[in-house]
């Protein structure tokens, strides 16, 4: 069965002042229920694009729309079934923990007992129903994303954008996090469009992926798929001695390629559980042993590395100067 799909978005532009193509005409969409990674170096237009689908900036040119509705000509309409965790902590430090929770409910018009037992219930899902009672300033930096991530979600949406929502937290409070966000997907079948740094992460949570540069969607699909595209699995043989094998392993199906240093084999394949099996029935047909047998799977860093050139461990976890500069001309339109 298909499903719908709840966000499109059909060549959208983002221009700023001084002709800053921030996104370039990049068409994607993103299915009811699944978990979307959008990928890129610092400055590439993941939060540009972000900020468009929140009706938070302007669209140049194209157009999108988000659980039905188009964002440019029903904005109120779109923000009502988004919940959005921005990487700025907007939590106010001076009130405590229910109550920004609640201020945000008001907001988003939810009131009486249901917006004090929703908040109530946020609180215990991101473990600060101990804390709620304390001003925010005396928070941790992941309690506050954790707080956050509450208050991008009192209202019920259907749809949840998460923008480096785990920037800088340690990796257990990061893995409790994804803990979080795993149960909604599952339990609530909350959509959630997703950026961040951490390409794990990507890996392990999203359903398919789409990595943007300069303003373009360069490559989009399943983790798996993209990981395919740079050839796949690497097997690595050793055998004790014997003859050249090259030959036979190229004949195997699925096998791309063959490298051989000595003993040694370097064999490119799409997955080792397919292949592997052949190969080592035809070793042992030959009489030869098999003196170490490993093998590595392609990551989304390399697919990353690829697509942009770059690894995104080489990111800065900071802000670009040109990104900063579209945040502040953005703001001043």
């Amino acid at each position: 069965m298909s499903k719908t799909n709840i966000i499109e978005a059909e060549n959208l532009t983002k221009v700023y002042k001084g002709k800053v193509k921030a996104v370039d005409s990049i068409s994607f969409s993103v299915e009811e229920g699944e978990i979307f990674g959008f990928l890129g170096p610092n400055g590439a237009g993941k939060t540009t694009t972000i900020k468009m689908l929140n009706t938070i900036a302007s669209i140049t040119s194209g157009k999108a729309t988000v659980a039905g509705q188009d964002v440019t000509k029903h904005p109120a309409k779109v923000r009502d079934v988004i919940g959005v965790v921005p990487q700025e902590l907007t939590a106010d430090d001076e009130l405590n923990g229910m109550e920004n929770i609640l201020l945000s409910a008001r907001l988003h018009h939810v009131r009486g007992d249901d917006a004090r037992k929703r908040a109530s219930d946020l609180l215990k899902l991101v473990d600060l129903d101990g804390a709620a009672g304390r001003r925010v300033k005396t928070y941790s930096g992941g309690m506050r994303r954790r707080l956050q991530l509450a208050i991008g979600l009192i209202h019920t949406p259907k749809i949840l954008f998460l923008d480096e929502p785990t920037l800088g937290l340690d990796i257990q409070t990061r893995t409790k996090m994804w803990e979080y966000m795993s149960k909604l997907n599952k339990e609530q079948g909350l959509t959630i469009f997703m950026t961040t740094h951490y390409l794990e992460e990507a890996d392990g949570l999203c359903n398919r992926v789409a990595i943007i540069d300069h303003g373009v969607i360069k490559v989009s699909g399943s983790p798996s798929q993209l990981k395919e595209r740079v050839g796949g699995d690497v097997l690595t043989i050793e055998l004790t001695t014997g003859p050249d094998i090259t030959d036979f392993l190229r004949s195997i199906p699925d096998v791309h390629d063959v490298v051989r240093t000595d003993q040694s084999y370097r064999i490119k394949l799409p997955k080792t559980e397919k292949a592997l099996p052949a190969i080592v029935e035809g070793v042992t047909k030959k009489g030869l042993e098999i003196k170490e047998i490993a093998f590595t799977k392609p990551t989304l860093d390399e697919v990353f590395l690829e697509v942009t050139g770059k690894s995104m461990r080489d990111e800065d976890a900071g802000e670009s100067e040109s990104y900063i500069q579209n945040i502040i001309t953005e703001r001043m339109q």
